[in-house]
């Protein structure tokens, strides 16, 4: 099965972060990859860039308009992913509790099953 293990930037909440602590986060996304690389449950990861560096395309009437930063004014976005595959829920469950960001107060990882997975050769 596979899963999609997604992480929810906050920016108060990381600013509240200490440099030790964020130093800490990060270096333990190396370790997570580390161990699923190693066990053959990781399928890719993607880390996103700031919000502020977004545009959001919008075609009305036919007319595509771009405008710069995130669709929603919001708390959360979207930092990044990793997709992983492994024999069950419970397994993607302990997996998402490997992730760093998921020992953050404040912060969490979403656990979702992928139901459909296409590449550029379908």
């Amino acid at each position: 099965m596979k899963f999609l293990l997604i992480m929810h930037g906050n920016p108060l909440v990381w600013d509240a972060l200490t440099a030790e602590e964020r130093d800490e986060v990060m270096s333990g996304h190396g370790a997570f990859m580390e161990t699923v690389k190693k066990s053959g449950e990781m399928i890719g990861t993607v880390a996103l860039a700031d919000p502020a560096q977004s545009s959001v395309v919008r075609v009305r009437s036919g007319v595509a308009a771009v405008t710069d930063g995130p669709y929603l004014e919001a708390k959360e976005y979207l930092g990044g992913y990793y997709l992983v595959e492994c024999d069950s829920r419970e397994r993607a469950l302990e997996l998402a509790a490997l992730i760093p960001d998921a020992g953050v107060e404040g912060l969490g990882v979403e656990v979702r099953p992928v139901v459909y997975a296409g590449t550029a050769d379908d």
